[in-house]
């Protein structure tokens, strides 16, 4: 039998990440000691009071199903913390999602038909084009790694790149994989094309408790765009807690009664006591800190590192990863996963990188930028200095 495929299975292609974990696997199946600076994910373990508010959940019963939406205690603890803000949205504005990543597919799945344009800011998290693609969309990108990643000096490429005929932006701000985080001027202009053309825009903050030294404006706060934007947010990051899935999204009224209709018909609700464990995560402020603290000391370290060696980043001001520009002068020998074809510019230096000097990374072509490499620096500082040194040593710096 020769099953057939959907096209908007086929649209999508296997992620760029997919050679370098790959090799990352096999490499340590062989033995080798890997510094991986790949990792999407915070390395820090859930703090311990989050984690026994989950027990005291299951402990209390709290196993089954839930409101479709979320725990009504939930919602309105969320909806408190987005009024701290400056977001305005009642409870049943908000829906709790296993994870903010299902909140992003839900969204986009409500708003994008066959032939929607959607316009992204490069470097963009790789599961936006997938998603977009995924619903029948078109994308138009606009590429920000010639302004140190910023969006304000780009505003004019933006506005060429709009039309109205779009759809949706997305915006994430602080942004994966760059660390940016967008300034109010290049959010009002934002707002400004988002009403002249009536664009919804998607505020993706899921990094917005991780910024050294800036405050991050909701973009749903600015005048205009209470109506027209959809903030999405989660725990995984700024609490570590990437695989209890959890997550939501706050938008117009509307919007929550059509994406609540594919919420309940796929994943029913999130996890009913994750959700009780997420209301002990929004009160839980000094672990939050001292992450983001040992994460800002780690930020500086690698700069400091890639600067001794002679390479200049744009210094991130939240999230925890840096965009490496990449000599390709590695990559013009370096082979694919199997060892056959010469790979380009930015994927084949993180192959060259991961088999040479055992450093995991990821190209910055899986995010719609060639010619990077993102770090991330969710690791100890003493792998990170050894990564470095490691890539130094094997000619990749």
């Amino acid at each position: 039998m020769t099953m057939e495929f959907t096209d908007r299975v086929s649209r999508v292609e296997p992620s760029a990440t997919l050679a370098i974990s790959a090799l990352a696997t096999e490499l340590e199946a062989e033995g080798a000691d890997i510094v991986d600076l790949s990792v999407g994910e915070p390395d820090f373990p859930t703090p311990e009071n989050i984690v026994e508010a989950g027990k005291d959940a299951m402990d209390a019963g709290h196993t089954g199903y839930t409101t479709s939406a979320g725990i009504l205690e939930l919602r309105e603890a969320i909806a408190d913390k987005l009024a701290a803000d400056g977001l305005e949205h009642d409870s049943d504005e908000i829906i709790v999602t296993p994870g903010a990543k299902q909140a992003l597919y839900e969204v986009v799945q409500s708003l994008v038909e066959d032939g929607d344009e959607v316009v992204l800011l490069d470097p963009a998290w790789v599961s936006y084009e997938a998603m977009v693609k995924m619903a029948g969309g078109d994308l138009t990108r606009v590429d920000l790694s010639e302004t140190d990643f910023q969006l304000e000096p780009a505003l004019d490429d933006l506005a060429a790149a709009v039309s109205d005929e779009t759809e949706l932006l997305v915006v994430n701000s602080p942004s994966n994989p760059t660390g940016a985080v967008y300034s109010d001027a290049a959010l009002e202009g934002v707002r400004d094309l988002a009403v002249e053309h009536d664009i919804t825009v998607i505020s993706d903050e899921i990094y917005k408790e991780i910024t050294y030294g800036v405050e991050p404006t909701s973009l749903g706060t600015l005048e205009g765009m209470a109506d027209r934007t959809v903030t999405v947010n989660g725990f995984s990051k700024a609490y570590s807690m990437t695989g209890w899935r959890l997550g939501y999204f706050a938008g117009p009224e509307d919007l929550i009664d059509q994406a609540g209709k594919l919420h309940s018909h796929s994943v029913s609700s999130a996890v009913n006591f994750v959700q009780h464990a997420g209301l002990e995560a929004l009160e839980t402020e000094d672990a939050v800190t001292e992450m983001v603290t040992a994460f800002e000391e780690r930020r500086d370290l690698v700069v400091d590192l890639l600067a001794e060696h002679g390479v200049d980043v744009a210094v991130p001001e939240g999230a925890f990863y840096m965009m490496l520009p990449v000599d390709d002068s590695e990559a013009r020998s370096a082979s694919d996963a199997s060892g056959d074809e010469p790979r380009a510019d930015d994927q084949a230096w993180c192959e060259g990188a991961i088999e040479d000097a055992h450093v995991a990374t990821v190209p910055g072509s899986a995010f719609g930028t060639p010619g990077y490499a993102r770090i991330s620096y969710a690791a100890s500082e003493e792998r990170l200095e050894e990564g470095i040194e490691r890539l130094a040593e094997e000619g990749y710096l």
